[in-house]
């Protein structure tokens, strides 16, 4: 295997990337994928696990013929030509058949019974009179004052589940559906699939389980989270194993352990940089051993797959989405296999992507995307947060495959989305443009009030856009009109109208006792800033409201750091905390939130933008109205914003 050095750090490098469809192919030939084997559990265990036979009923439901009323059993000719002004009159044999009384008078000629609902029929009734339109008088005798039909009012035995009907077949998912229809036949436990049990580890140096403390360069473990509900959704059992650091030692012991179970899934050390170890410690444990180590797909390319002991083991990426993706591409059909589920087939939507996408030429890239309705169909808007989100498949509602030989697609072009939902349901509110803090508490408020949204951040430009082609419900935007130093307003065209949002500061964020900084006016700071070197900015990404500011401010100077761009104020505040960076302009709520000081810019204001097409929607107009609610104004002055 060839070697690349890099300032003396040695990497593998991945010599045999396949396709998606060669690595499937050759991990499932040394698998059987069918179900593991029947056990049974009673009903009570039975909520979600899979028939593993088909259920013929044993019984009659209901198993006599049964009252649907509180009335009385008669023989319905006797009741004939009835009426309130001419009522029938029957005698009473004296019984009363309430539920699980077993009746010994037979209804012969001008007889009736009394029956409450659930109660069995006599012998001889064919119906029953309800008892509303019946009067019993001192005597005891009955008088019915409307006819009815034979066979009215009652449920005769096996009409709603017949001996020998099958009711349910092999590979259902039980639900309380399901599993009452089961109880009413008697059965007290059932025949399912047996769960594959799946073992879990986290590997790596930097993987904290959630709770603990967190150290710096460490992350909270989410992957095993995620990956253990993945599981239990395709009717596995997880194994929790924990973390395991990059000890070859620790690694082997922890896989010792872990294929006992059906299957092992690892995250993490499957790259091939010196330190990642999972994939040479699977290497050696038995044949056939590795069967695939990078795969053509983006993400997840260094995807490692393997058997050993007859048993899967796939080592995912780290990165949260590569890990889910690569999970649900290779790991779960065998999942679902074992699990006697069918092969999944998930429903797909034809989408225009409404901005241009660059791709890697030589592996196909998963996009993941999030759905809105448009004026002309639907349109798929990447989310675009990368393969270490742990937000992004959470958020996406889909995601379209990019070809491998294919390295841009332009905007406009039709894509075939694959849901991750078997339903797509839409927001009430869509909104897209400008990350706020502030629009994430407004947000929260109308979730609360029962209201469903979804927020994609695409900058102040991409919400300008958004709105004007009628893609969105309200967008946020904070620009400023460089001619006259107005915000927003210069953005309206007869199709949109500006609903006034709230007012925020902007300014220079710096870690307290900077002397570059503190004590300084805004001028002075960028001053002291340009003439150290050494002194890095964080920059804003092009169309954002922010960018415009940084761009006035620096007046066409670039100092070092000038070429990273981030997404959002968080980001910027993060990246100067953290040391990353010594500077960068953002707003004064999310520098307070963030430990940072703070020299005071410009008063922006972040409104939104309302296609006068959709102002009327019922969503926009409760929107609307909380930015005019009293008690969600003290929110937002709370929060450092000036409503």
């Amino acid at each position: 295997m060839a070697e690349a050095r890099s300032d003396g750090v040695r990497q593998d490098q991945f010599l045999s990337v396949v396709t998606r469809e060669e690595a499937t192919a050759r991990f499932q030939r040394h698998l059987h994928l069918a179900p593991l084997g029947e056990e049974r559990v009673p009903m009570a265990r039975a909520l979600g696990r899979v028939l593993a036979t088909t259920v013929v009923a044993p019984i009659d439901v209901p198993g006599f013929d049964r009252s649907n009323v509180d009335g009385f059993a008669v023989r319905a000719q006797d009741t004939h030509g009835a009426a309130e002004e001419d009522p029938r009159p029957l005698q009473l044999t004296g019984e009363v058949l309430a539920p699980g009384v077993a009746p010994r008078a037979t209804i012969g000629a001008g007889s009736a019974t009394a029956v409450a609902t659930g109660g069995m029929l006599p012998r001889g009734a064919d119906a029953v009179a309800m008892i509303e339109y019946t009067e019993v008088d001192e005597s005891g005798g009955l008088t019915v004052a409307r006819a009815v039909a034979p066979g009215e009012n009652v449920s005769q035995a096996g009409t709603d589940i017949a001996r020998g009907e099958t009711v349910l077949r092999e590979g259902q998912v039980l639900g309380s559906r399901e599993i009452g229809v089961l109880a009413a036949l008697g059965l007290a436990e059932v025949a399912v699939w047996r769960r594959p049990r799946v073992a879990i580890l986290s590997t790596g140096n930097e993987i904290v389980a959630p709770g603990a403390e967190l150290p710096p360069g460490a992350v909270y473990d989410s992957n095993a989270a995620i990956l253990a509900a993945a599981v239990e959704e395709l009717g596995g059992e997880p194994v929790m194993l924990g973390i395991v650091r990059d000890d070859e030692a620790a690694l082997r012991a922890a896989l010792a352990r872990a294929l006992r179970e059906d299957a092992v899934v690892l995250s993490g050390g499957t790259s091939k940089g010196v330190g990642d170890l999972s994939y040479r410690v699977v290497a050696g444990l038995g044949e056939p051993g590795i069967v695939a180590h990078g795969v053509a797909l983006k993400p997840g390319k260094p995807v490692c797959l393997a058997v050993v002991q007859g048993r899967p083991v796939a080592i995912l990426p780290g990165f949260p989405t590569s890990a889910v993706f690569t999970f649900h591409e290779f790991v779960a059909p065998v999942l679902r296999a074992w699990a006697g589920l069918p092969a999944e087939r998930r429903a797909t939507l034809r989408a225009r992507v409404p901005l241009r996408i660059n791709s890697e030429r030589g592996r196909t890239e998963y996009m993941l995307v999030g759905m809105i309705e448009g004026p002309s169909g639907w349109l798929a808007y990447p989310m675009g947060k990368g393969s270490g989100s742990v937000t992004t498949f959470s958020a996406a509602d889909g995601f379209f495959a990019i070809d491998r030989h294919t390295e841009i697609v332009d905007a406009g072009t039709e894509v075939e989305v694959q849901l991750l939902s078997a339903g797509l349901r839409l927001a009430d509110l869509v909104c897209i443009g400008s990350h706020c803090t502030g629009l994430d508490a407004l947000v929260g408020e109308l979730m609360r009030a029962g209201w469903t949204a979804k927020t994609l951040h695409v900058g102040s430009m991409g919400g300008v856009h958004a709105a004007r082609r009628g893609e969105c419900d309200i967008a946020g935007v904070h620009l400023m009109d460089p001619a006259t130093g107005t915000y927003n307003r210069h953005l309206l065209t007869p199709e949109l109208e500006l609903v006034p949002g709230y007012g925020r500061m902007q300014g220079i964020v710096y870690r307290p006792g900077d002397p570059r900084f503190a004590g300084r006016d805004v001028a002075g700071a960028v001053a002291a800033a340009l003439a150290d070197a050494d002194c890095t900015l964080v920059n804003r990404n092009a169309g954002s409201g922010t960018r415009v500011l940084i761009d006035r401010l620096l007046d066409g100077r670039r100092p070092a750091g000038c070429g990273v761009q981030t997404k959002s104020h968080n980001a910027v505040a993060a990246a100067v905390r953290l040391g990353r960076a010594d500077w960068g302009v953002a707003i004064d709520t999310v520098a307070r939130d963030y430990g940072l000081a703070f020299i005071p810019l410009q008063e922006e204001r972040y409104d939104f933008l309302v296609p006068r097409a959709r102002r009327d929607r019922p969503a926009v107009a409760a929107f609307v109205a909380l930015l005019a609610d009293p008690a969600v104004r003290a929110i937002l002055e709370r929060m450092g914003f000036r409503p």
